[in-house]
């Protein structure tokens, strides 16, 4: 094994077409999955470090269904997504249907879970734990529902409770993506078309809702990452995206 890689490259990709996010993810994924492949086949003084990434975007509308979704999750066909001017694909992260859009965080680490520990629950209830600080940092008081993946408000036995952070990720040789999508100033009316991450009797919120006004989404997306960088104990080295962004 070589010596635990703890930086994590960080790319800001701005708004980006879900497609070419995911496969910026692909292609990372597929660099950190090949280096640890060719280690296989290196002395031990020739290891390679595995890379880790971590991309922070916002999409234009879009719905993603998850490996365990129901179709029938998706209350719009194909006119009622062109009416409503969204895009929908079928993908390999865990979960159900969500939404994204403008004015939400999405956060894609790419680690290699071997650099940190090898246990996805507990890097799952990490990278609520990001979002729960976070949503601390502004007044609110945010966590875990059991057996609910994701980030909550009123969660503890309260009369509304309220996803404010939807998660679903993939991982592979304990290598993981997708991740994470947090909503700051997203337009929560595209909600209304969906079972948001198949759970029908509990709705959906903000920050801009719960505070009562839009919020500063650079100042929210930097508390997040440093929320990471302390939870993970990573040094962050930001690079500039290799593609161009766009939508």
């Amino acid at each position: 094994m070589p010596q635990p890689n703890k930086q994590v490259q960080f790319v800001d990709l701005g708004l980006m077409d879900y497609q070419m996010a995911w496969d910026e993810q692909e292609r990372l994924f597929a660099e950190v999955v090949a280096t640890k492949l060719d280690n296989r086949y290196q002395p031990a003084d020739g290891l390679m470090p595995t890379p880790n990434f971590l991309l922070f975007c916002q999409h234009p509308p879009v719905y993603t269904m998850g490996k365990s979704g129901k179709p029938e999750h998706l209350l719009l066909d194909e006119a009622g997504l062109i009416r409503v001017g969204a895009t929908y694909h079928r993908i390999h992260r865990g979960g159900d249907i969500t939404f994204h859009g403008p004015g939400q965080l999405v956060g894609y680490p790419i680690f290699d879970l071997e650099n940190f520990f090898t246990d996805i629950h507990r890097y799952m209830r990490m990278l609520e734990e990001a979002v729960i600080r976070t949503c601390a940092d502004v007044g609110l008081d945010a966590g875990r529902i059991p057996g609910l993946t994701g980030v909550w408000l009123d969660y503890d036995g309260g009369e509304h409770p309220r996803k404010i952070c939807a998660m679903g990720v993939r991982a592979s040789r304990w290598v993981t993506m997708h991740g994470f999508a947090f909503n700051v100033n997203t337009d929560l009316s595209y909600f209304e078309h969906i079972v948001p991450c198949g759970i029908a009797d509990k709705s959906v919120t903000s920050l801009a809702v719960e505070l009562g006004g839009e919020q500063d989404f650079l100042t929210i997306s930097n508390r997040l990452r440093q929320h990471l960088v302390d939870l993970f104990e990573v040094q962050i080295i930001q690079v500039k995206p290799v593609i161009v962004s766009g939508v």
